[in-house]
Parts: C-alpha cells; structure tokens; sequence
C-alpha cells in the first residue's frame, strides 16, 4: 500500500468509503458483513476509513466504533467524518445544507458518540451552505480543534473562491471532490489550486457509483432506493453510452495491462496529478480484493490520450454528479 501525509498524518493513498455500509441508498447489508469489510481494509493496509453521518443516517459510523473496539486499536483507524447536511427537518423533505452553529455542534457531538471515540482525526464540512459564510464555519471547526475533539480540517465539494475564503480564518487540510474517467469538472481549477496550494485531494465516486466496477450490463435497472435511480448517466439514452465506454476500456486495459476495468479506473484516479487519495466503496470484505491489482504499476501518457478518446468518442451526452447537490435551506 503506498501512503501520503495529511496534516502530518500518514494515511494510505486508497481509502475505505463506507456510504454504501450505511445501508440505506446502496442495497441493505449486515452489521457483520460491515464490520469484517472494514476489518479486511486494516489488513490490507487501509487506515484512512472516510464517513459521514448521512451514511445510513449514522448507522455507518456506529459500525466503523463497532469495529474499532473490536479491532482494539484506534490509533490504528485515520478517522474522516463530515458535518452540515441536515435530512431530518420537520415537514420538509430531501437533504439540505445546514452549517449553523447549533446544527455543527450537534454533529459533532453525535459523530463521537456513534464513533466511541473523543476525537475524530479529519472533520470535513459536506457541502458548503450557501446561506452561511465559511469564514463563519471555518471559525466554528477552529473552535473544535481547540478543544481537542478534531484534528485537521477539510471541506467536500467546495468551489476555489469557498476554499480561499475558508482558509482566511483556519488551514484547509483536504477537499473531497467526485473524480472519476467520467466526472472531471475538478480538472479545471481544484485539483491545480490544491496542488499548488499543498491542500490533499481526497476523491469520492473514483469508480462513478459502480459504473467503472466492470459488473453492469445493458438494460439492468436498479431496485426502488438505490442511488443509481436518480443518478441520469445510469438512464437511457446516456446508460448505453456509458457502458459503451465501460465496454472499450475493459478492452484496452485487458491488452495494455492485462488488468480489470475497475483495476484501470482506480489507478486512473490515483496517477491524476494532484489526488492524494482515492476512496473505495465496499460492503463486503471479497469487493475489497481487487485492491491488490491497483497497486504496484503506472499508466503511461500514451495510455491516458487513448483513455480520453475512449470516453469522448462514447460519451456524448455526458452529465455530472451534480443530482447529488444538497437543497438551500429557505
């Protein structure tokens, strides 16, 4: 496993993403199944376990402090959780964006309860709200640190302008951006600014929810609650188009590399410039196994051009993950 430093921190370069442990937008799973899978990344070399508490509405961080004290070791664990979304207001429906004050130290303090920890090693803020400065929820997450109770801070889905006003009150360690061979929109100018700007990139999606695992076929659908329903690249006509893609690169990495699509789409991300760290979704202990194939080899410049024909001769419709944007509150 190679490893990187945040904030003076050594934290391996794939990380375990536990939104679909949370159970609730990615198909049910079993307390053991989560457990072992998070167990099964420390033995692999994983310590850096990314949450949040909309994960299974906090079901995924009481797992991750399920399987911490039965591992026994915290400090073995590079705990990154988040903070402002808010998806319980009375009478409305949806997820909203909600870094008040009082909602901020609610999570908080609801984090390290579920997490039976007294401190959490990176606290990220979701997603920026839009009716509240960051200068405000930077001064906020400065005050956690002071107090002991977080280590370094990061942002998620930030734009440059929020992570520059942000930073003007208290050291951005992270951002956490999607980034996929599909969902580029970070190429532009975040993944440049936090590179120069010594800030870690920490890349949500890296397979685009499954598209790129190598396991989806033409004309499947998703059963009601999945994520993938209300994602429109898995909705026809772009689904075909995709999957066209998915179909070539599978090729290509069989006769340049002999590996695995999902193999090329994670060391893809991981060899970008700039990324620290690629997030890796699992459920089950046996979705960690290719890890083993991503490790250990480069693609070359000639395989990154015909990577990007590849996608933009087949993807010609193509669409962000901006459905996943957080409601304004109002």
């Amino acid at each position: 496993m190679d490893f990187v430093q945040i904030d003076e921190k050594t934290v391996s370069r794939i990380g375990l993403g536990t939104w679909a442990i949370g159970g609730l937008d990615w198909g049910a799973v079993s307390d053991a199944d989560a457990v072992a899978t998070i167990l099964d990344a420390l033995e692999r070399g994983i310590n850096l376990i990314d949450t949040a508490p909309i994960y299974g509405h906090g079901r995924a961080e009481v797992l991750i402090g399920k399987a911490m004290r039965e591992h026994g070791r915290r400090d073995e664990f590079y705990i990154a959780t988040k903070c402002g979304l808010h998806w319980d207001i009375p009478g409305r429906a949806g997820v909203f964006a909600d870094s008040t004050v009082t909602r901020l130290r609610m999570e908080l303090e609801d984090s390290l309860r579920r997490l039976g920890t007294d401190f959490i090693d990176l606290y990220q803020v979701h997603w920026p709200d839009l009716l509240i400065s960051p200068e405000e929820t930077a001064a906020l997450l400065a005050e956690f640190q002071r107090e002991g109770k977080v280590g370094a801070l990061g942002v998620s889905n930030f734009s440059v302008a929020q992570m520059e006003t942000f930073r003007s009150v208290a050291p951005v360690a992270s951002n956490q951006p999607p980034y996929n061979l599909f969902e580029r929109e970070i190429d532009a100018e975040i993944l440049p600014w936090c590179e120069r700007n010594q800030v870690a990139v920490l890349t949500y999606s890296s397979l685009c929810r499954s598209m790129l695992g190598g396991r989806l076929t033409w004309g499947m659908t998703f059963p009601e609650g999945d994520i993938r329903t209300a994602d429109p690249k898995f909705q026809e006509p772009r689904f075909a188009q995709y999957l066209k893609a998915v179909d070539q690169l599978a090729d290509f990495a069989r006769a340049r590399y002999d590996k695995s699509v999902l193999e090329l789409a994670a060391r893809w991300v991981l060899d970008r410039p700039g990324v620290s760290v690629a997030l890796w979704g699992a459920k089950r202990p046996e979705q960690l196994k290719a890890i083993s194939g991503v490790l250990g080899w480069k693609i070359d410049e000639a395989a990154m051009r015909e990577i990007d024909r590849i996608v933009t001769e087949n993807v010609t419709d193509p669409v962000g993950p901006e459905y996943l944007t957080p409601l304004v509150r109002s």
